[in-house]
């Protein structure tokens, strides 16, 4: 309780700086956000659907939040010192908690494609930004609440009606400071009828030995026939401590395709709800995460199936090494009226020391008869019969041990439908394998 009072109280303390650095959109759902987070407690390990992550104990340090808005730049030079193959896309890039469109952005961006600032949306086109800002991700989700108690500024994405982007838009986070940073971050994507968006999220953080922040909420909306794939990789450093909640609303025959990637972290917990609210939806959520040293990573989805004739697929692999933690919890609801259902998970780990530890919790509730379902988990080690053959034929052990853990990210990278972006996701899988993604603790290689 007394984390988050911290932080009411900072926003009680600076209330006019904070609104003053924002937009009235913004300001007036904060009402709301206080009220919702009075006498409530945040979740700690050990809540149901917390079984490594204590969110209040992440929110315990006082971090510290630019209120002020207060300029610090960004080395951005140093935020892609990895090496990977080059993809053509369309890059903005918050700055800890800046939106910063790059000049490339605002010369290329096609007609009926708006890319900016979620507070000069919220201003120009207020009755567009409030269709959907506070109205699909819940305020009886205390991070959601608090990150909209807080938030003064994110990004604002909208794909007008039956517009393709042609080439995926990317957006970089990157965090930046010399002293601890808390970074409020709220991305609102609209996808219209018959429109296509391909969305790819970058973390990243400088100084490695600062501790980091990022609480971040992206409301997502597809229109009917719409589609829209977002793509999430995290590569930040062991000091980095992150809670993101995703929340996907989708109408009649549209499509939805994410995809997380941890490649480095401190602490993680990604949160997905997708509601297939109209019929003959899908959507297909997959990720992958390599853990070593001491990284926690959390990843936690609800795919409700509100309508008939819909599909679902899930699939999250993890690679857990030193004492490193994980989680997994999936549930799948299948509501009365969503007859012709058919939703799947699995999800399978990999632990390649004694003491990391894996914690999976598939679930199914299913309201009606006329569905095809299935769940499930498996957490165990190298396949023993394929390594002794891989040094039969005379690849030292830790190669071969490194082969088959790449091996074993396969299924979840080639659910990435842009090219260059699953090269680039199989390159950085090699690298962190490899122990030369990056020179912090936690990017050691796993062998």
């Amino acid at each position: 309780m007394a984390s988050l009072k911290q932080y009411i109280d900072l926003y009680e303390n600076n209330r006019t700086v904070i609104d003053e650095g924002s937009a009235p959109l913004l300001n007036a759902m904060r009402v709301d956000a206080l009220h919702a987070l009075r006498d409530r407690r945040l979740p700690e390990k050990g809540d149901e659907g917390y079984e490594v992550t204590s969110v209040d104990g992440l929110l315990a340090p006082d971090y510290g939040l630019n209120v002020a808005r207060i300029d610090i730049p960004v080395d951005i030079a140093e935020t892609f010192r990895c090496d990977v193959p080059n993809m053509s896309s369309l890059m903005g890039i918050v700055a800890n908690d800046k939106f910063v469109p790059t000049k490339s952005l605002l010369r290329n961006l096609p007609e009926g494609v708006t890319v900016m600032s979620l507070a000069e949306a919220a201003t120009r086109f207020s009755d567009r930004v409030a269709r959907f800002y506070g109205k699909i991700a819940p305020l009886d989700n205390p991070v959601v609440a608090l990150d909209s108690l807080l938030v003064q500024d994110g990004v604002y994405i909208h794909i007008a009606d039956r517009v393709r982007l042609d080439r995926p838009l990317q957006i970089v986070n990157i965090f930046q400071s010399t002293v601890p940073m808390m970074a409020a971050r709220r991305i609102l994507v609209d996808v219209g009828e018959n429109a296509d968006l391909r969305l790819l999220l970058c973390d990243h953080s400088n100084n490695p030995d600062t501790d980091y922040l990022a609480l971040q909420v992206i409301e997502a909306h597809v229109g009917e026939r719409g589609h829209l794939e977002i793509y999430d990789i995290e590569a930040s450093t062991a000091a980095t401590r992150r809670l993101s909640c995703t929340y996907v609303s989708q109408e009649s025959g549209s499509e939805f395709l994410g995809n997380a990637t941890t490649l480095l972290n401190g602490v993680t917990r990604n949160e997905y709800t997708i509601d297939l609210s109209g019929e003959r939806c899908s959507a297909g959520l997959y990720g992958m995460a390599i853990g070593s040293a001491s990284q926690h990573i959390d990843n936690s989805s609800v795919i409700n199936h509100r309508a008939p004739r819909s599909a679902s697929n899930q699939l999250f692999r993890y690679v857990l090494d030193d004492e490193a933690q994980g989680a997994f919890g999936g549930l799948i609801e299948v509501f009365p009226e969503a007859q012709f259902t058919e939703a799947f998970q699995t999800n399978n780990n990999i632990l390649a020391s004694d003491s990391a530890q894996m914690h999976a919790k598939p679930q199914l509730i299913i309201n009606n008869d006329d569905v095809k379902c299935s769940h499930g988990a498996t957490t165990g080690q190298l396949n023993h019969e394929a390594l002794f053959y891989m040094r039969s034929r005379g690849i030292p052990f830790d190669e071969a041990r490194t082969m088959l853990m790449q091996a074993f990210m396969v299924d979840v990278i080639n659910t990435v439908s842009v090219e260059a972006l699953r090269d680039r996701l199989r390159h950085l899988v090699e690298k962190r394998f490899a122990g030369t993604l990056g020179s912090c603790e936690s990017c050691r290689k796993l062998s």
